[in-house]
């Protein structure tokens, strides 16, 4: 799942900016907890791929 979504973030499939999928989307499409999903939306944020707005959710990481 992390390295799929990994994958569309190189690939281009979300702009700079844009607001990334949202833990129940993430766990809805790839059958996973939230927690999960949650924890994979932690990873790309320390990778540096993500920042979070509280309140607001995740958004790309321009280049």
């Amino acid at each position: 799942m992390a390295d799929e979504l990994r994958r569309r973030l190189g690939a281009g499939w979300y702009e700079p900016g844009e607001r990334f999928l949202g833990t129940v989307d993430i766990a809805a499409e790839f059958q996973v907890s939230q927690s999960t999903a949650q924890k994979v939306v932690v990873a790309l944020r320390e990778e540096g791929r993500l920042y979070t707005v509280l309140g607001q959710g995740s958004f790309v990481v321009g280049e």
